[in-house]
Order: structure tokens, then sequence, then C-alpha cells
């Protein structure tokens, strides 16, 4: 698959996602996410890597997103099923999950560089979903916010991308055995 090509689809889900939590909908992301992870997954040929990298993606974006609700930094428009990780939002790290291996493999290696991109990255996405779409609420002052989703992506972008190295290599010395 191009790396132009899983980009281009990635960011549709992303906009599906929402645009669609903006407008109170949290299917249209569900939806999306699922159609993204079913044509990434068949066609990966890491699919044991991608898919432990998806489940270590939902339990980090839950907790994440759990510590930045309940400290009042953030508030998602259309909080089905729960206030903290909307279905529509995770959806969201389900697909991200499966753009760290064919689109971040330059940063398998960097965790600084991988910290400083999630660091610019992930507020970023947040940003222009608050004011973009109206799916999120970041409350004023808006720094507070902004820096704890800084910190939250320069962890989990690191993480992700060291653990797919690792995952990647492992995957290579079974195929070899």
């Amino acid at each position: 698959m191009s790396f132009w090509l899983i980009l281009i689809a990635y960011e549709a889900v992303w906009f599906v996602a929402v645009i669609g939590a903006g407008h109170g909908q949290w299917w249209p992301g569900v939806l999306g996410a699922l159609a993204f992870a079913v044509w990434r997954l068949r066609a990966s040929v890491h699919r044991r890597t991608e898919c432990r990298l998806v489940a270590t993606a939902l339990l980090l974006g839950l907790i994440l997103e759990n510590l930045w609700v309940r400290a009042g930094l953030v508030v998602y428009a259309t909080p089905w099923p729960w206030a903290e990780s909307p279905a529509w939002l995770m959806s969201l790290w389900l697909a991200f999950a499966l753009t760290i291996v064919p689109l971040f493999g330059y940063l398998h290696t960097r965790p600084l560089l991988a910290a400083v991109f999630g660091a610019f990255g992930g507020p970023l996405a947040y940003l222009g979903a608050a004011r973009g779409w109206h799916a999120v609420l970041l409350p004023a002052p808006i720094w507070p916010s902004l820096l704890a989703l800084a910190l939250g992506w320069a962890v989990a972008l690191p993480l992700l991308t060291t653990l797919a190295r690792r995952w990647l290599q492992a995957d290579v010395v079974r195929g070899a055995a």
C-alpha cells in the first residue's frame, strides 16, 4: 500500500469522525475507522504487530482521554457511550495505531523526534477539531489543555513507535526461525 493512500485514508477517517461528532453523531467515525481497519489489516504483512499496536493505542487512549476529561482540560461533543472516551474518539486512536507501521517508520528508531512530533501534532489535531468543527472543547485559558495534550502525545507517539520497532524485529526473528 502506498504511503499517500494510507495517509489520505487516515485523514478521511479523522474528518469523518470529527465532523460527525461536531454534528452530534458518533457512528460515522466508528464506521470509517472500522472500514479503514479492515482495509489496512487485510493488506498488512505485519498484521500481528499492527493488532498489538491497536490494542496498546486503545488502552493508552482510554488512560489519557480519561485523565484529560476528568482534569477538566478537554470536553468532547457526542460523548457516547462515555464522556471520557467517546466511541468516535476511540475510533481515531484505533485508526492512528494502524498508521504507525506504514507512515511512521522513520520515527521507530528516533524516540526524541517522535516525542517532538507528538508534542506538536497531537495538540494541533485537537485544536483543529475544536476550532473547525466543535467536536472538542478546550476550556479557557487554552494553554493548560494544549500543554497536557502535548505532554500526553510526547509520551504516546514514542511509545507506539518504539513498540512497533520491537515487535517488527521480533516478527523478523520469528520468521527466520
